[in-house]
């Protein structure tokens, strides 16, 4: 088969697409024949040299695919040849074929294409698991979310609105902005040329937000701290500004503050998978009723592997890029 290899860490120009060997399966796991899989952040920074895979996975990028079963283990019941799934994965996405626990497939949602599918499993994955399943946001609270136009940004905008919740966003310009509001944002916030605590607090009667989900770590974690509501839960996935820094911990004590971080690509299978059962059962159902729709922002071939790095690093792409074989 022909899969992305990272020749050595370093730029975009660093992806070559290669002849390699097909993967074998394990008992539990099925291979798939992909159709497509997406752009994560975390491909850019395995890239780098910074995120190598968990020992086990795959060398190849890509963390979550969308195809055809090609081939069972014989411990798998629920899939069989033919199935058009979907996947969360540590890696190996970007390939013609992957090889996954059983646990971590997911059939294709009602209503979205084969290959658009690919853009669900890892942000539906992480905002639920994060976001529902740790910091337990619930129906009639309030939302921010920065970088509302990224992939995870886009997932967690419609999902938020699904289950009746005021969602705050943050993003860069107008075009992002309008995009996020299309989606259903209540509240978008150009954080170039605004005080996002300022904009929050007058948004809330100086209350704050319940939750907040944040990619950027450092640079924000006292602002992030300063707008959240008396019993509020920031969720750190991602440190895009830094992971170090000082923080006042008086509001954490006198507002009941809960601080959390976690990735998903380093848990054990039998955590993805007890995430990856939950996402079917919640996020499933939303994308049926058509309340959650893919966001994708361009197609390219595999072998542009290295121009959809490019893109992502621009930061100009609203919602999700995809690679098809």
């Amino acid at each position: 088969m022909k899969a992305v290899v990272i020749t050595s860490p370093g730029g975009p120009e660093v992806l070559q697409l290669q002849e390699v060997s097909d993967p074998e399966i394990r008992d539990d796991e099925v291979l798939i024949r992909v159709a497509a899989t997406a752009l994560n952040r975390a491909d850019t920074l395995q890239r780098k040299g910074s995120y190598p895979p968990p020992k086990g996975a795959s060398s190849y990028p890509g963390l979550e695919c969308s195809g055809t079963i090609e081939a069972v283990g014989k411990n798998v019941t629920r899939w069989k040849i033919g199935d058009e799934v979907c996947a969360l994965l540590s890696g190996g996405g970007y390939a013609e074929k992957v090889a996954v626990p059983a646990g971590q497939v997911l059939p294709v949602p009602p209503g979205v294409s084969l290959k658009d599918a690919a853009s669900f499993p890892e942000v539906a994955c992480t905002v639920w698991s994060t976001v529902f399943m740790m910091s337990r946001l619930a129906t009639g609270e309030t939302f921010l979310i920065h970088g509302g136009s990224s992939g995870i940004g886009t997932f967690a905008i419609q999902m938020a609105k699904y289950l009746g919740i005021k969602v705050f966003v943050t993003a860069g310009n107008e075009e992002k902005l309008a995009a996020c509001k299309d989606l259903g944002a209540d509240v978008c916030i150009n954080y170039k040329t605004e005080d996002f605590v300022a904009r929050v607090k007058e948004e809330t009667g100086g209350k704050g937000v319940d939750v907040i989900l944040d990619n950027i770590g450092a640079a924000y974690f006292q602002r992030n701290l300063d707008s959240l509501n008396i019993g509020g839960r920031l969720f750190i996935i991602g440190f895009m500004g830094g992971t170090v820094t000082e923080a006042n911990l008086v509001g954490l004590l006198a507002r009941r503050l809960t601080v959390q971080a976690a990735g998903l690509r380093n848990r054990s299978a039998e955590n993805k998978a007890e995430i990856v059962t939950d996402v079917e059962k919640n996020v499933w159902a939303a994308i049926q009723a058509g309340k959650v729709k893919p966001v994708v922002y361009k197609y390219l071939p595999l072998a542009e592997a290295a121009e959809a790095h490019r893109l992502m690093e621009s930061s100009n792409h609203i919602g999700k890029i995809l690679l098809v074989p």
